[in-house]
């Protein structure tokens, strides 16, 4: 089926609409940060190509993408709202258009926008974080300590690691216990007093060790100064920064998940929450499109301010929604994936029965 005149109108209308709320947003939102976090780049001399090419190059795009839902419902609610007030709905549909073929250029201009929003969800935003994180722990919030202590984890199905404490701007450890298993039964541990990472080689250094390996009845002890391996497990496995995960592309995720499942540090949650965001949420753009049209679509004597106001409301709700429901999977043990999808269930059924209510 060809595009018609109106269609092409409609897609134009409803992108225009949306590029320009984002250009709006984006204005308000580097004025707002602006205020709020000048004193904090002057207290830790921050250059101002880092500010900008670093801090607002992740800033803006995190931050669109995460209002993305409220900007594409406000955009979709304002010009539909806008063309109902000036009575150009009803023609449309008097002449023989059904209400149903009146949403296709809405569907084709919602699918620009998951297409748009699914890639930057994958491949942009992560890379665009990691520069945001990395100058806000050095400009913004830099820690007193970059020291992960009291580390457990398991890096294979047999061997265990402990380390007291992890200094992640030296790369080392102290304290260190490797301990390797034989299903319930010990057949060797390592104690040393630090570990460090060599990274031109890529290996542990292991200082002041001792070796006791187990053998039935009999065991050896083998001490030493100095000893390189390999273990699977690197330096950023101790990083301590916040929202770390937000900053992974998605092979280092997906990485992470499956090291998670061995290791067990009670980061489960956070990375699985992480992954099923990017994958899921997107498809908030044909929810959110379809309910704005079911809303907007009918002429009210209170012109596009009462519809707009609504669509604000709800859109809020929604993101809110999403908070609450990552909320209780991070406290409350709600699956990661259920909390993902309660708010696009939700606010899908409501859409589809506004459209089935909308006045056709």
């Amino acid at each position: 089926m060809k595009l018609t005149i109106i269609d092409k109108y409609i897609i134009k209308k409803y992108l225009g609409t949306f590029v320009f709320t984002m250009a709006i947003f984006t204005v308000v939102m580097v004025i707002f940060d602006i205020s709020e976090r000048l004193d904090d780049f002057l207290e830790h001399k921050a250059p101002l190509s880092k500010i900008a090419f670093e801090y607002y190059a992740g800033f803006i795009p995190f931050y669109l993408n995460f209002l993305s839902p409220l900007i594409n419902f406000i955009a979709v609610i304002f010009f539909t709202a806008k063309m109902a007030d000036q009575t150009e709905i009803v023609p449309i549909l008097s002449g023989g258009m059904s209400f149903n073929r009146f949403l296709k250029p809405y569907i084709i201009s919602a699918s620009i926008i998951f297409l748009v929003t699914f890639v930057f969800n994958l491949y942009v935003i992560p890379k665009t974080n990691k520069l945001k994180i990395g100058f806000e722990n050095v400009y913004v919030k830099p820690m007193d300590s970059n020291t992960k202590t009291s580390t457990h984890m398991q890096i294979d199905p047999n061997t265990f690691v402990y380390i007291k404490s992890f200094d992640n701007d030296r790369k080392i450890g102290y304290d260190f216990i490797l301990e390797v298993f034989d299903g319930q039964e010990l057949k060797s541990k390592l104690i040393a007093d630090r570990i460090s990472w060599d990274s031109v080689n890529t290996k542990w250094n292991i200082q002041n060790y001792s070796i006791r390996t187990i053998d039935s009845l009999k065991e050896e002890m083998i001490k030493g100064t100095s000893k390189d391996t390999t273990l699977d497990m690197t330096p950023k496995d101790f990083e301590v920064y916040d929202n770390i995960f937000i900053a992974m592309d998605l092979d280092e995720l997906n990485d992470r998940i499956a090291k998670e499942k061995l290791r067990g540090t009670g980061y489960m949650t956070q990375l699985l929450l992480e992954k099923y965001k990017r994958y899921i949420y997107p498809f908030s753009a044909f929810i959110l499109t379809l309910m704005g049209v079911a809303l907007s679509s009918r002429k009210v004597r209170g012109g596009i301010g009462l519809s707009l106001g609504v669509g604000i409301a709800l859109s809020f709700t929604y993101i809110l929604f999403i908070q609450f429901a990552t909320m209780f999977s991070l406290k409350g043990g709600l699956s990661p994936l259920i909390a993902v999808l309660i708010p696009n269930v939700i606010f899908g059924t409501l859409s589809i029965i506004l459209l089935i209510k909308a006045p056709k």
